[in-house]
């Protein structure tokens, strides 16, 4: 439905498509905000049924339905953001961002499998990668909120400062803290064609059961940390050291189920892994690689976390 009627008067409404066509935004927004697309397209959600719960009149005085869409959106996901860090400390195991598919791999996690269509997915840039999400993560939610509406999506702090609650030299300044965490947090960016070769030197090494190939592609200092939300079974603490995290590879590869495919694929815009076993992902692997080894591996065998990604 792109019309829409002005009751008693038989007339299309021009602002509709107007107000839809903001979908593919908010969305992008609240993944970002919440890193969770379940939990995003909630937000986005209730932010369209407070739109459509005004009359016609109450919408028309509104002077810009996309603000009114963001500041609405984002006030959702703030309140989201306070109320999910007390579901998560009953989480099983580590809590990770849930992974988003390449677009040509993407499908309907709500719709059976069905295409999606593209003003539903997240737009993949280097501010949706899963490193850059996790990082989110240890934020507070108001400097999580302000360092993603200024930073990424180039809202002025006198905006900020309408969905946050506070002044605007206090949004300056939390977007501040959350920029120097970041800074302090993330190295160098490495060329995606690096990105890509390490990724497939390692599933070779992997799938081969070379240890000291495992090794020599990972820092030593590298962390792989696992979520399976109770529902999957994986390991419940990280694992940390580059000589613990191939071991523990070389024993997976031992123990890997007849049938069980390792393919290389997008991972939220970023070269990554997936298992499928008979057709069906059932685990995807995210990567931080620095320089020329990998710092940073993610594990994610959620069930309720792999719904985009293509089955059968």
């Amino acid at each position: 439905m792109t019309t829409r009627s002005d009751p008693g008067h038989g007339r299309p409404d021009p602002s509709l498509d107007a107000v839809m066509s903001e979908r593919r935004h908010l969305l992008d927004l609240a993944y970002r905000l919440l890193g969770s697309l379940t939990e995003a397209e909630d937000a986005v959600q209730e932010t369209y049924t407070r739109w459509y719960a005004m009359s016609r009149q109450q919408q028309d005085a509104i002077e810009s339905p996309g603000a009114w869409l963001t500041t609405v959106a984002s006030r959702v996901c703030l309140n989201v953001l306070g109320s999910a860090r007390a579901r998560r400390e009953t989480y099983v195991g580590e809590w990770i961002p849930e992974p988003l598919p390449g677009g040509a791999e993407w499908v309907g996690g709500r719709q059976g499998g069905a295409a999606v269509d593209p003003a539903d997915r997240v737009t993949l840039d280097e501010s949706v990668s899963l490193a850059f999400l996790v990082l989110l993560e240890s934020m507070t939610p108001a400097e999580r909120v302000a360092f993603v509406l200024h930073d990424v999506f180039c809202h002025p702090f006198a905006e900020v400062a309408e969905i946050v609650g506070r002044t605007p030299g206090a949004c300056r300044q939390l977007a501040s803290s959350a920029r120097r965490r970041v800074r302090a947090a993330r190295p160098s960016a490495t060329s995606a064609g690096r990105h890509t070769d390490v990724v497939g030197a390692f599933k070779k090494a992997w799938e081969a059961k070379d240890i000291e190939a495992l090794i020599g592609l990972l820092d030593p200092d590298a962390t792989a940390t696992a979520d399976g939300g109770g529902l999957a079974s994986t390991f419940l603490r990280p694992i940390e050291g580059g000589e613990r995290i191939a071991h523990a590879w070389v024993d997976l590869a031992r123990r890997r189920p007849d049938g069980m495919l390792l393919l290389e694929r997008t991972v939220n815009g970023r070269p990554g892994l997936v298992a499928q076993q008979d057709g069906t992902t059932v685990t995807v692997f995210a990567f931080e690689v620095v320089g020329d080894r990998i710092k940073n591996i993610w594990v994610v065998r959620n069930p309720e976390k792999l719904r985009r990604w293509t089955t059968g």
